[in-house]
C-alpha cells in the first residue's frame, strides 16, 4: 500500500498520492485547502488516503506545519 507492487500501480500507492500531494503544495496551504485542490485527483481519492499520504510525508521530513499551514521542506 505504501509502495508499488505487482498489483499496486504507482499511481495508487501512497508514495504515489504524496508525490501528487508535493506537486500541487507550491505554497503553504491549510489542510482543508490542500485537500479542496487534490479531490479531484483520481489517485487521491478519499480523504483517508490524502491523510495516510500526508502523515507518510510527514514521518520522511517531506513536510511540516508551521502556524496552522502545511509547508513543503527544505529539499
Amino acid at each position: 500500500m505504501i509502495l508499488p507492487t505487482k498489483h499496486i500501480s504507482q499511481d495508487e500507492a501512497l508514495l504515489g498520492v504524496g508525490a501528487t500531494v508535493l506537486m500541487h503544495l507550491q505554497q503553504p496551504m491549510t489542510v482543508s485547502g490542500l485537500w479542496e485542490r487534490l479531490r479531484s485527483e483520481p489517485n487521491v481519492g478519499t480523504f483517508e488516503r490524502f491523510v495516510l499520504a500526508a502523515n507518510l510525508l510527514h514521518m520522511i521530513g517531506a513536510i511540516d506545519m508551521k502556524s496552522g499551514l502545511i509547508v513543503r521542506t527544505a529539499p
